[in-house]
């Protein structure tokens, strides 16, 4: 049988090579801040970083749509991580805020989040690192 000319081999696929990257990357979160989760923690770390935020507007500063930004929320909130609030100038709209426990924790952790960032880069050299992240940053 005839081999085709272009032979599709998972391990060369771009999608599955940053899935298996996220994987690890996850694994190494989950080892050192394990409470909450990295998806959490972008959450809690664009409130730190940006204040009170519309659910909308929160969900487009972490890069995920409004169903997803909704649950990790009402899961923070539960956690006592954020609250909500009514906007005072548009009532049917949300505004996430961390709560103090929130910012004493995503303080305490940022510290933690640059070692887990590290250690995920760990088997590249600086300009490894340094020229995977660039390149990273042109494909989003």
């Amino acid at each position: 049988m005839e081999q085709p000319a272009e032979t599709y081999v998972l391990d060369d696929q771009v999608g599955y090579v940053l899935r298996r990257v996220t994987q690890r990357h996850l694994s190494i979160f989950s080892e050192h801040i394990p409470d909450v989760t990295a998806i959490q923690f972008a959450v809690m770390a664009r409130l730190a970083a940006m204040g009170p935020l519309s659910q909308n507007q929160l969900g487009r500063a972490a890069s995920m749509d409004a169903a997803t930004v909704k649950g990790v929320v009402e899961r923070l909130e539960a956690l006592g991580h954020v609250q909500r609030s009514a906007d005072p100038a548009d009532k049917r709209r949300l505004t996430v805020a961390l709560t103090v426990a929130g910012t004493a924790l995503v303080t305490r952790l940022f510290p933690v989040g640059l070692r887990v960032s590290a250690a995920t880069l760990a088997p590249l050299d600086p300009d490894e690192q340094t020229e995977l992240m660039r390149l990273l940053a042109k494909l989003v």
